[in-house]
């Protein structure tokens, strides 16, 4: 598995992961694929300024399989830095996701402006509860969070980049 930056040619991998119903259950259903569109915009020109790092996840047959994302944002004029995965239905449970938080916070730890990296899955997303929980962040508790206009019940972790289970010792 290894990750790439995201690239405008990246909208039909994009449009699966926020457009499908299956893939946004735990995040209020799917968004419209305009919206969609312009995310991927968004985070395109986010990454040529290096203001987020938004990364695809490959798989070992060179297939892009999903993505991972590190960003901050300011929540009650408190910058936090936030970190979220998707994986394509055809690609779970094969631990990618796992490797790709990994591997992005490995990096952060490395670049070490991001601070507390925080992740915020849906209370009932077992699958990304439990990547938090095995990559050593910490659980802080539940909140109400806005995402595209939706309010949905998340837990919030927590984890220093450098300090998260199995970071690279580099």
């Amino acid at each position: 598995m290894r990750l790439r930056n995201v690239e405008a040619g990246d909208v039909e991998v994009y449009v699966r992961m926020r457009c499908d119903a299956e893939m946004m259950a735990e995040l209020g259903g799917p968004l419209p694929r305009e919206a969609v569109e312009a995310r991927l915009r968004k985070d395109v020109e986010g990454v040529a300024r290096d203001t987020l790092w938004a990364r695809m996840i490959v798989d070992d047959d060179g297939r892009t399989a999903g993505g991972v994302v590190l960003w901050s944002a300011t929540e009650d004029g408190v910058t936090v830095s936030e970190i979220g995965w998707a994986v394509l239905p055809e690609f779970q449970g094969k631990g990618l996701a796992k490797a790709a938080v990994r591997q992005l916070l490995d990096e952060a730890a490395r670049d070490g402006r991001w601070g507390e990296i925080e992740a915020n899955p849906g209370v009932t997303n077992g699958p990304s509860n439990g990547i938090c929980r095995s990559l050593g962040f910490r659980l802080v508790g539940e909140r109400d969070l806005d995402f595209a206009d939706r309010w949905l019940r998340t837990n919030r972790w927590v984890v220093v980049a450098g300090e998260h289970t199995g970071a690279s010792a580099e």
